[in-house]
């Protein structure tokens, strides 16, 4: 990143934020989609979840839970995905209203983040769980929780160009990566059209970066 599109709130010379992350999830790749949106300075460091690299007792000093992804910027440590975006936000902010202030936007906002970890979690993320990772899930079960997500979604995107109102917000970052990756987990966005646009115009914001892909199942 030139130093010319580094945030401006990011101290000169200051070391990269650190991320530790897993290439393939979500979570990790929501908080990487904000720091390259917000411009600032990231250094990837890719976990060995499957040898348990995140029940180091080191980094358990950073993410007290063992979960990715967590960050380490200049020594203040913090893990959720969610609380990180609320914090890259706030320390760094761009000029845009990432999070809104009045009391509806910010409560919009917040509805859309407990989604996120919500049925998003137990939906569209589960069954890519089982598709790329095998977890012991209930595969159908998080197929039919997924469509009834999107049943919900798609008509406000059919009137409304981002989640929380007109602007793009972390509502929006916290639900993409899932929901753009859903068709691995066997669920298919093809009945989606509002959704897809909805996507569309997150991959089409200046710094949007992509997450690793798998493949899709036959059929989805």
């Amino acid at each position: 990143m030139e130093d010319s599109h580094v945030n401006p709130h990011f101290p000169a010379g200051a070391a990269p934020i650190k991320l530790y992350r897993h290439s393939r999830s979500g979570h990790c790749h929501r908080v990487e989609l904000m720091m390259s949106l917000l411009c600032v300075p990231c250094e990837l460091v890719d976990l060995d979840l499957a040898g348990g690299a995140h029940k180091d007792p080191a980094y358990l000093e950073i993410s007290p839970f063992g979960q990715v992804p967590a960050i380490d910027d200049s020594g203040v440590t913090l893990s959720d995905s969610n609380a990180i975006l609320v914090y890259l936000v706030r320390k760094y902010p761009d000029g845009h209203n990432w999070l809104p202030a009045a009391p509806e936007a910010a409560a919009e906002v917040q509805r859309w983040l407990s989604v996120a970890a919500g049925e998003i979690a137990s939906g569209p993320a589960a069954a890519r769980l089982v598709t790329v990772f095998d977890a012991p899930l209930d595969h159908e079960a998080a197929k039919v929780k997924a469509r009834r997500l999107f049943a919900v979604m798609e008509p406000l995107l059919s009137s409304s160009d981002f989640l929380a109102g007109s602007g793009v917000t972390i509502a929006d970052i916290a639900c993409y990566s899932y929901i753009a990756h859903a068709p691995e987990g066997g669920v298919s966005l093809a009945a989606y059209p509002a959704i897809r646009a909805w996507l569309a115009r997150i991959e089409a914001l200046p710094g949007f970066v992509g997450m690793a892909n798998s493949p899709i199942p036959e059929g989805a």
